[in-house]
């Protein structure tokens, strides 16, 4: 298939989850003998940060304004099988009305931020990457984020048809390296940085840090601000290109996974560094939201805490437990999380968009 793809970015990594999802996702789906066409607004923010140039079977329109690069996407839609608009695409509206319009193959909207997307609306704000009419006219919507929201993109959006792709990891890119002394530490934390997960960092590494003054902390991301509570055992690496990652987590014996609020209370919502961090050899120390069990299982494949004590107390096992640990959660991930499976997954759902029933197709609440 010819899948043409207008997103947020898949040449820079700074500040945003899509570009390692994409680009793990798109070298899968090239694996599988398909081409991909994805157009990239030419934001000066990821121009300053681009970590990509190019990818071996897609091509990458960098364009500066919709105006300018409309010609060329109706060309390009008039013969995929597939288009797709996803979340925080800056011209996501007006891309999604061309699909309607030019597009002959299957329409498809992706929202990678699904729990956002649904709290702006109860919240009465204008979401900008959304059709102004919802998502009734698209063939099939697949949201990052599964269970309850999988209902509430059909009542609240009017999407007929619905999916789960979550996020994945690509093996090859992801997987354990030798450690490195400047991310050495007891307990890392990989995340650009977000209010709405602030509380929760306090919680589980910046307070562990204050009382266990011996132990060595890193946080990694970026847009940090200047009065963040640093301590002298907490120190910092500014933003890592996706090729850095792997030396990260493999250099800390626990690294930890915070969820934004929105997604938390959604449920069904692994992070792409949840998945990395396991490829990578990794054990990973996360927060509670409904569903983490379905992707691994706590207390032998990874740690959840909620408190200071927790998170202190899983910073207390032994290395071999931790070693043990990690080793069953990259296997887990190798065997149901790369980007090959979700890969299968988006062809699989749309064998079935030409069905009779609409609704969701692999419903995992």
């Amino acid at each position: 298939m010819k899948l043409v793809v207008f997103g947020l970015t898949i040449t820079s990594s700074w500040g945003n989850g899509h570009a390692t999802l994409w680009r793990a996702l798109c070298k899968a789906l090239v694996r599988r003998g398909h081409r991909i066409v994805f157009f990239e607004k030419d934001a000066p923010w990821y121009a300053g940060a681009r970590d990509l140039d190019a990818l071996p079977g897609v091509e990458i329109i960098l364009y500066p304004d919709w105006d300018t690069v409309r010609p060329l996407a109706e060309r390009h839609l008039a013969d995929a099988e597939v288009g797709m608009v996803t979340s925080y695409c800056p011209d996501g509206a007006a891309a999604s009305e061309m699909l309607m319009h030019v597009s002959a193959g299957a329409r498809i909207f992706y929202d990678l931020d699904t729990p956002v997307t649904l709290a702006r609306l109860a919240a009465g704000e204008a979401v900008g990457y959304l059709p102004p009419q919802g998502l009734g006219g698209f063939d099939l919507v697949l949201s990052y984020t599964g269970g309850d929201a999988l209902a509430q993109l059909r009542s609240r959006l009017g999407a007929r048809r619905v999916a789960p792709l979550y996020g994945s990891v690509d093996p090859a890119a992801h997987r354990p390296s030798a450690p490195a002394p400047a991310y050495r530490a007891d307990l890392s934390y990989l995340g650009t940085y977000a209010a709405d997960r602030q509380a929760a960092l306090e919680t589980l590494l910046v307070q562990p840090a204050r009382r266990m003054a011996e132990r060595r902390f890193v946080i990694g991301g970026a847009q940090y601000p200047a009065d963040f509570p640093w301590s002298d055992n907490i120190f910092f690496a500014r933003h890592l290109p996706p090729a850095e990652h792997p030396a990260f987590f493999s250099s800390a014996r626990l690294t930890l996974n915070i969820t934004r609020q929105a997604m938390a209370d959604m449920g069904f919502c692994p992070s792409g560094r949840l998945f990395e961090a396991a490829a990578c050899g990794a054990l990973v120390l996360s927060d509670w939201w409904e569903g983490l069990d379905r992707f691994y299982n706590p207390g032998s494949e990874i740690l959840v805490a909620g408190t200071t004590e927790e998170a202190m107390a899983a910073l207390a096992l032994g290395d071999e437990d931790i070693r043990r640990m990690a080793a069953r959660a990259r296997q887990r991930t190798l065997d149901e999380h790369t980007a090959d499976h979700r890969a299968r997954d988006l062809e699989a759902a749309l064998e079935v968009i030409a069905g009779p029933a609409p609704g969701a197709l692999t419903e995992e609440a």
